[in-house]
């Protein structure tokens, strides 16, 4: 017979991604919030109307509800959209396999490639201004003809001209700190005591600073500040040198500014100080010099006058951006290199063959390219009146044409390959796993629905196809094994473009032909340049409805709740990591409910997640009165697959032993999302305990109409789960266990 629950026991919900509301957490119409506030905050049933739905006898129901963290604010939201790469490069970190490398080699290469992506941005904003207004329309009066607030930068020497648009990219950088440190303040603040935090940023989920990533986020923020600046520099100098950026009088420029971009490399590439009186001596030396070189670089440039601009780009910007695109590429292929090294040293077959770090930051590298090459091109296509600007077949010269990078032009070719290659392989993967999949559906429901009648034929297939297509999830990795090896080798290629062999002299080669290839080329590229600008668009149009419809703010909330989970480590640009507040808060929340009466835990879908993580944070005297549900999880299915080195098997098993194995896992074989925890875990076998973890649900629960009834039981996937008698049984023996 099951235990009774004791008095006082409580279940604790927690909802997974897409912030739903209190309500449908406890399936009750009259909810108050006991605890917390408007952004996150614990409700229970108003008292006098009645039970949650799903309550076990004796079990009072509480909801955790942290959506507004993510899905809260119409400003944060929208503007996330922008931090795509930067939160891409942050999460690719936590994809590695397993063994203490946080700040190694991988640490060190993820580092280097965030660093490429403030470059990147910076660059795109240089582009715009600095070069396409400044050096390229401005002096051309076809291009700066009927626009006014063009035309009085004319009367401006191009030296004072560059040094004023440089004002913007500084804007720009000053924008996204202002974005990350708002949001910070809004979604952080609960980190650990200063008796409690010992370290920052350490592998061990169960450290109490392991959520708290102030102190290497702001290590990281200056020294990303830096580099734009620095970045910014250089490209300032080159537009006013004379003779290039080789010219006697700005060696000592170039010399400062080139070796404040090397300082910061270096620095990105040290551990974070483990204080802060050690970070203000290494960062206070970085910004006398980045003071002291902008303000010389400024000073020259206003003093610098008048330079004929002549035809072509910013002197200098093209072999910047191909080298920045160059190096990313290079990065990318070490850094997958490394990775795979490093799975093949482990004892088990990682998923997507341990590169789920590389393939990560190669999505960001991509998105950031995309970014860029659609700012410069859109905006280059608006100032040439239209007419779009390739190498191939430039505007009339009386115009003045407008001239991007041709590595931009490239990489958006790339970007077209791999958006196509990867939708190839996509459809190739569907097709033929579609067999194998529909086989395994069906042996589920032969065991499931034995004696089914041939009037059931129907509801059969509808389930058969229900269970095939939850399967989908396991079938992406050639997909995006694919995309890593389109996206790396053509950012790669554009290393050529540095020493003039590869992409531009190619276009020239052709176009200078005239033949049916150039036009192919031509027409491949501009098509890559479309479809990655109408992609960047749609983001745009996203990030519009995102302010205007909360339906769109909870949809963009849905990419943040995976994204953000993890602490900021590698790029302080990414948007702020909502378990550093969520988790702690939970923490202090079921220490003070384990006071009264035992504790039942109960998480669905990534609300699995953070009770998991919010358990490992727990002191071994609460524990002892806290027992853990989930329903729904991607625990087992995604993320110990995903993130070996953090959320693995031996953590997980290790998660079970803290609470005595009290723990129940419910999923069904129709949830896309969930499924078991240990099913597939590999050997050493853990305690036989864990074997009673998994509880597996049939679903639909009959394939017949119940006579009180009127149709079939619905196919219920993913939601509810606290509907079934399954779930309050579990409860109130986790609770009596307790």
């Amino acid at each position: 017979m099951d235990p009774t629950p004791a008095r006082d026991a409580v279940e604790l919900r927690v909802h997974g991604i897409s912030g739903v509301s209190a309500e449908r957490i406890l399936d009750h119409p009259m909810v108050v919030r006991v605890a917390g506030d408007r952004h996150a905050g614990f409700f229970r049933p108003r008292s006098g109307s009645g039970a949650a739905g799903g309550a076990a006898a004796g079990v009072a129901v509480e909801a955790y509800r942290w959506g507004s963290l993510t899905a809260g604010a119409a400003v944060r939201t929208a503007s996330m959209l922008l931090l795509l790469p930067f939160m891409l490069s942050n999460l690719a970190i936590w994809m590695r396999p397993p063994g203490r490398d946080r700040w190694g080699l991988l640490g060190i290469l993820c580092r280097l490639l965030a660093g490429t992506l403030t470059v990147t941005f910076v660059l795109a904003i240089v582009g715009v201004t600095l070069d396409l207004v400044g050096w390229q329309c401005v002096p051309y009066p076809g291009c700066r003809a009927g626009r006014p607030y063009l035309a009085w930068l004319y009367a401006l020497p191009s030296g004072p001209r560059l040094a004023l648009l440089s004002v913007v990219p500084l804007i720009a950088l000053q924008v996204v700190w202002a974005i990350g440190t708002r949001s910070t303040r809004a979604f952080e603040g609960f980190g650990p005591s200063s008796a409690q935090h010992t370290t920052s940023g350490t592998d061990d989920l169960d450290d109490a600073g392991f959520w708290n990533d102030e102190r290497t986020i702001g290590w990281l923020r200056q020294i990303h500040i830096a580099l734009g600046v620095g970045t910014l520099d250089v490209s300032l100098l080159a537009g006013i040198s004379p003779g290039g950026p080789g010219a006697p009088g700005h060696v000592v420029q170039f010399a400062a500014a080139v070796g404040l971009l090397v300082l910061c490399v270096v620095l990105l590439g040290r551990p974070v100080p483990t204080s802060t009186a050690q970070s203000r001596r290494l960062l206070r030396p970085l910004w006398a010099v980045v003071v002291a070189v902008t303000a010389l670089c400024l000073g020259t440039a206003v003093l610098a006058g008048a330079r004929p601009s002549g035809s072509g780009k910013l002197p200098g910007y093209e072999g910047a951006a191909a080298g920045v695109v160059a190096v990313q590429g290079v990065l990318l292929i070490v850094l997958t290199a490394v990775t795979y090294a490093r799975q093949r040293g482990g004892r088990h077959r990682a998923f997507l063959r341990g590169l789920g770090t590389p393939i990560l930051a190669a999505a960001a590298v991509s998105i950031g390219a995309a970014f860029t090459a659609s700012l410069v091109y859109r905006t280059a296509d608006i100032l040439d009146h239209g007419d779009i600007p390739d190498p191939l077949r430039p505007n009339a010269p009386v115009v003045g044409p407008l001239e991007p990078p041709v590595a931009y032009w490239w990489a958006a070719l790339a970007g077209l390959a791999a958006l196509l290659i990867g939708a190839a392989a996509a459809s190739a993967t569907l097709l033929l796993s579609r067999r194998r999949r529909h086989g395994l559906a069906a042996s589920i429901i032969e065991r499931d629905y034995p004696d089914a009648s041939p009037e059931d034929a129907h509801r059969l297939r509808l389930v058969r196809e229900t269970i095939a297509r939850s399967q989908i999830t396991e079938e992406l990795g050639p997909v995006l094994l694919a995309f890593l090896v389109i996206a790396t080798l053509g950012l790669a290629t554009v290393a050529l473009d540095v020493i003039g062999i590869g992409p531009t002299q190619l276009a020239a080669h052709v176009g200078a032909e005239g033949g049916a290839a150039g036009l192919v080329v031509a027409y491949l590229t501009d098509a890559g340049v479309w479809v990655i600008s109408l992609l960047v668009i749609c983001l745009l149009i996203l990030g519009f409805r995102a302010y205007r419809s909360s339906q769109t703010r909870r949809l963009v909330a849905v990419l943040w709740d995976l994204g953000t989970f993890w602490p900021r480590t590698v790029h302080p640009f990414a948007p702020p990591c909502y378990a550093a507040r969520a988790v702690p808060e939970l923490a202090k929340r079921v220490t003070g409910l384990a006071r009264a009466g035992p504790v039942v835990l109960s998480g669905h879908s990534h609300g699995s997640v953070l009770a998991a993580a919010t358990i490992l944070q727990l002191p071994p005297a609460v524990l002892a009165r806290v027992s853990l549900l989930t329903y729904g999880s991607p625990l087992g299915r995604t993320y110990a697959r995903l993130y070996p080195a953090y959320l693995g098997p031996p953590t997980l098993v290790d998660l079970g032993e803290r609470i005595g194995w009290r723990w129940r896992n419910l999923w069904r074989d129709t949830d896309p999302i969930g499924g078991p925890i240990f099913a597939d875990a590999p050997p050493p076998r853990p305690d036989p305990a864990a074997r009673d973890v998994d509880i597996r649900l049939r679903d639909p629960r009959s394939l017949t109409i119940d006579p009180a009834d009127t149709v079939p039981p619905p196919i219920e996937r993913h939601w509810p789960y606290h509907t079934q008698a399954a779930y309050q049984v579990a409860v109130g023996e986790l609770a009596g266990r307790a």
